[in-house]
Formats: C-alpha cells, sequence, structure tokens
C-alpha cells in the first residue's frame, strides 16, 4: 500500500552558493483590516490531504491542528509536557491507558464527539482498506500491526479488528491497551492522525468528505473555502467549546511555492504572515528586524538512497562525506540551521548520547571521500537525484551536484509537483530514482519517532534498506519504559545508521529551524516544535 510521511517544504534559497538581488525593500506596512480580525497567512504549499487518516505532511498538519482539536497539546519546551485539549484527563498504568473525554467538544453538527468516535476513527486508519501512510503511529496499540497487514484472501481481517486494544467502555471514556508501557504516548496522541472523523459524513461522501461543504470537523475553525493550490479560508466556528477566547473570525491561507513571490506579497502589504521561507539572499537583510521570526523544531532535513541503485556502502559514504553542510548553511539556506551529525536532530532529548558515534561531517571530507570511492569496484558515476519543486530544494541540490563533481559523479536533478512526488518515492522508490530528499519533523518528542522510519516494513522507509538488527534494536527500545536505557539502544541505532561501520541508507544534511515573517500588529502567532500555528492563539492589534 502506498505511504508516505511528513516532510516540510524548505523554499527558502534561490541559487547554489549564490547570492540573488531581491526586488522589494524590508518595511512596508499591512493593509489588513485589525478591527475584522481577519489573518492573512502565506504557506508554501496546498495540503495534500485533510483526511487525518492520510494527511502526512506539516502543512496538512498545521490546518487539521485549528480544524479539528488535538487529544492533546505540547507544554512549553524544554519540558513539552502533554497538556489536555480534547481529552480532559487520562490514567496510565503500565501499558493500559484510559482517556476521559470532555463532553463539551463537538461536531459541526452539533453532536457530540464520542469515544466510539475516535474507536472508528482509529480503526479506520489502521484498515488495511485505507492504507493509511500513518498506520503506524498506532502500532505500539496491541493488535493494531496484525490488523493493518492483514490481507483478507489470507485471514479472517474483521477478526483481527476486533482484537486492537482500544475500546469505549462508556460514551466518553477511551481505553487503549498498548504492547508495552511507552512513556511517549500520552504525547503522540497530539498528533492529527489520531483525530476523529465524523462517520456518516466519511460514509457519505467517500473520498470526497473533506471538501468545502462536505466536512464536519470539531475545532476552533471551519473550514469554509479550498481552492485546490491557490488558497484555503478557515472561518470562526461560534459553536466551539472555547470560542469566547478566539479573536480571529477568519483565516485566509494563500498557496505561495516560490520564496521571492511569497516575500513581494508580503512586503506589499497582502499577507500579515508568511510560512514561506526567504530566498538566501534576503535573509541578511532581514535577520535584525522584529518581523523575522525563529522557532527551534526537532526534525531533519536528509537525502535518502537508493540502496538497489547504489548498493555499494562505500560508494554511498563517499556522497555522504563530500558534502559540506556548513557551507550549504552559510550560503544557500543562510537560516541558522545546524549541520547534521546524524539523523537524530541535536534537539531530541538524549541527543548527546545518541549521536555520539555519528559520523556525517560538518565540512567536506573530500580527501576522505575519495579514498571511500576508490574501495567500489562498480560505482555508479550518473545519478539522478529527486527532490520536490521548490526554488529550496533546487538550490540544495545543485550544491550537492557540484560536491559529487569531485567524485567523477554527474548527478541530474529532477523534481516533481509534491503530490505526485510522494507517490514516486513509494515505498517502494521508483527505480529511476537512486537519491531523494525529504525532510522529517517529529511528530513527538521522543528519538523513536525518528528511527521507526527506517524498519523493514516502514510506509516511510523509500530506500529499499532492510536490516533485521536494527529493527531488533527499535524494537527492544520501544519496549524500554526506563529512558537512560532506551537512550543507549537509540544510540545503537543510530550508529547502524550514520556511524562509522555504518549501513548509511540517508545522509542528513542539517537540522531544521523554522522561520516566518509575521506583521507587529499580529500577536500570539508562533508555531510549536512540530511546525503546527495553532490561531486560536492569534489576534490582530
Amino acid at each position: 500500500m502506498r505511504k508516505s510521511k511528513r516532510w516540510t517544504l524548505w523554499a527558502g534559497a534561490a541559487g547554489a552558493i549564490a547570492i540573488i538581488v531581491a526586488s522589494s525593500a524590508v518595511g512596508a506596512t499591512g493593509g489588513t483590516d485589525q478591527r475584522a480580525q481577519n489573518l492573512r497567512v502565506i504557506i508554501a504549499a496546498d495540503p495534500p490531504s485533510l483526511d487525518p487518516g492520510l494527511a502526512t505532511d506539516t502543512t496538512s498538519a498545521s490546518v487539521l491542528s485549528n480544524l479539528m482539536e488535538p487529544l492533546v497539546v505540547f507544554g512549553p519546551a524544554p519540558q513539552l509536557k502533554a497538556v489536555p485539549a480534547a481529552a480532559q484527563s487520562w490514567v496510565v498504568k503500565g501499558a493500559n491507558v484510559t482517556l476521559n473525554l470532555r463532553k463539551d467538544v463537538k461536531w459541526t453538527t452539533g453532536q457530540p464527539v464520542t469515544a466510539q468516535d475516535y474507536v472508528y476513527s482509529w480503526l479506520r486508519t489502521i484498515s488495511p482498506e485505507l492504507g493509511g501512510d500513518y498506520a503506524y503511529q498506532f502500532f505500539g496499540i496491541k493488535g493494531a500491526e496484525a490488523y493493518n497487514g492483514c490481507d483478507p484472501a489470507k485471514a479472517d481481517c474483521n477478526a483481527l479488528r476486533s482484537q486492537v486494544g482500544v475500546s469505549a467502555p462508556s460514551k466518553f471514556v477511551l481505553r487503549v491497551q498498548l504492547k508495552s508501557p511507552q512513556s511517549w504516548f500520552i504525547q503522540q496522541l497530539s498528533h492529527q492522525s489520531f483525530n476523529a472523523v465524523h462517520r456518516a459524513t466519511v460514509e457519505k461522501y467517500g473520498d470526497k468528505w473533506t471538501e468545502p461543504g462536505n466536512i464536519v470537523t470539531y475545532g476552533p475553525f471551519k473550514l469554509a473555502s479550498w481552492t485546490h493550490n491557490a488558497s484555503l479560508t478557515l472561518v470562526k466556528d461560534p459553536k466551539w467549546r472555547n470560542a469566547k477566547s478566539v479573536k480571529l473570525n477568519k483565516v485566509t491561507l494563500t498557496i505561495i511555492t516560490d520564496s521571492t513571490t511569497a516575500e513581494n506579497a508580503y512586503l506589499a502589504g497582502n499577507a500579515d504572515a508568511s510560512e514561506t521561507d526567504l530566498a538566501a539572499a534576503s535573509v541578511p537583510k532581514w535577520v535584525k528586524n522584529p518581523e523575522y521570526k525563529t522557532n527551534g523544531t526537532i526534525g531533519t532535513y536528509y537525502y535518502g538512497f537508493n540502496v538497489k541503485n547504489i548498493p555499494d556502502v562505500n560508494q554511498r559514504r563517499a556522497m555522504a562525506f563530500a558534502i559540506d553542510r556548513k557551507a550549504i548553511i552559510k550560503y544557500v539556506t543562510k537560516g541558522g540551521q545546524f549541520p547534521a551529525k546524524g539523523f537524530t536532530p541535536n534537539r531530541a532529548p538524549g541527543s548527546k548520547v545518541i549521536l555520539k558515534n555519528a559520523t556525517m561531517p560538518a565540512v567536506s571530507k573530500l580527501a576522505q571521500a575519495k579514498a571511500f570511492m576508490a574501495k567500489v569496484k562498480n560505482p555508479k558515476t550518473n545519478i539522478n537525484l529527486y527532490y520536490n519543486t521548490s526554488t529550496g530544494h533546487t538550490a540544495i541540490a545543485t550544491a550537492v551536484q557540484a560536491f559529487w563533481k569531485e567524485l567523477g559523479i554527474t548527478t541530474t536533478l529532477k523534481n516533481m509537483e509534491f503530490g505526485q512526488y510522494l507517490e514516486f518515492i513509494g515505498p517502494p522508490p521508483n527505480s529511476d530514482i537512486d537519491v531523494y530528499r525529504l525532510g522529517w519533523i517529529y511528530d513527538y518528542p521522543d528519538a523513536y519517532n525518528g528511527f521507526e522510519l527506517w524498519k523493514c516494513d516502514s510506509g516511510n522507509n523509500s530506500t529499499n534498506w532492510c536490516n533485521k538488527k536494527y529493527d531488533a534494536i527499535v524494537e527492544k527500545a520501544a519496549a524500554t519504559p526506563n529512558e537512560d536505557a532506551r537512550t543507549l539502544l537509540y544510540q545503537q541505532a543510530e550508529t547502524i545508521l550514520t556511524g562509522a561501520n555504518g549501513n548509511l541508507p540517508i545522509m542528513p544534511i542539517y537540522w531544521y529551524v523554522f522561520h516566518s515573517l509575521v506583521k507587529p500588529y499580529v500577536q500570539g502567532y508562533q508555531s510549536d516544535l512540530t511546525d503546527r500555528v495553532y490561531y486560536s492563539k492569534v489576534s490582530l492589534s
């Protein structure tokens, strides 16, 4: 089944190791009607899906977080504790979790959102029929993985469905039986895949249920309009349980993928905030401007190898060591990112221990890279590098193309529209792919969320790489409640991925920092560590 995952859309640079002269000056004033409380935001992509069971990217996640109230949200860093949202409270006893739902959370139809709604929704997401990209999020629940992998020609899927450890003993009590104690599970419930969907609406409209006029939600905002690849409009839901605290009446999301176009629109006063990152040449003139906002996150920008096409780890290591990560950050992205030593981000809990044996160099190690390349018996010297269309991805890819040329590698750059790209990279990846670009923003602050991507059966592993020893370590970590012991297991997993004798199916490039432009009169505009902005906290003054 088709699977993909959450990846950010960075559109920040306009040329590899190059300078571009911007066409507009900083400082234009906005033209919004602040009294009307209508917020205008530029975003970098059309949400591929607003179905919680199918949404895999940060743009969709951010929109869904405003249309559907998550069970929990994150508290302030660095603790990032789970804070009640649609779930009022919970009790955790080992592998057994009981969620007490708020009774005043209601669908836009006026009906209450019940525990049975969550049972239906979760089972739908993990069902083999839906092929939900995030089904693996539920694999910590007893029986979920077996049901998800059921082949109706070989097994009784209904029987497996009935064995999944989620139930509704009463109208507003949701009970979950995990395979083992999992310290991160409550935090994990902040993810959009755990949102409920309205069964009658889904069954009536099928794959069109998320369209305006059809969609039924239960958040502070409702979807008023959606012109695909152009704009979305959210309007305040006056019947939401905490509607009195919501200041905005409307949020217009305009989709502009090109960084310079987005900046010019913002400067012209056509937007109150822009989430499409700046072109590299524009960053220096903005960094001291209070409208330029930065926000730390837990995430990694990386390239993945198709190991069937590049089977020799020496070539993969040569290509990874030839990349100058500091130069990319200094001359291309210019956004204060951090060179990625390994896959686990520097902001993840326990990262110093986890990354102890990671070997990705901050600067190019060309001599070592050439030495690795010399060991390859049949090197692949014509490489196809794929990425989703954006100015920033092109800039980074062009820089990498130049680095690999030093190894005698000719790299052909190929880009595709985001939705098509997700299908193309699989898994399994199209055979034409040698290297592909993705970014991973962690769904919850535990390193497990990154390591599970690279398991043999992961729906996000587009590398064709499979290592049973790695899988066993990650699975053991999942069943290890002690944080220190689990961190040491994560260290072993990272060592297999990016250590000196590791398999290197991926080559991390940098650890993310989020950027946005926000007008001075916009209050409360702040993305969380997973790049979600809650418009219910925003106002115009």
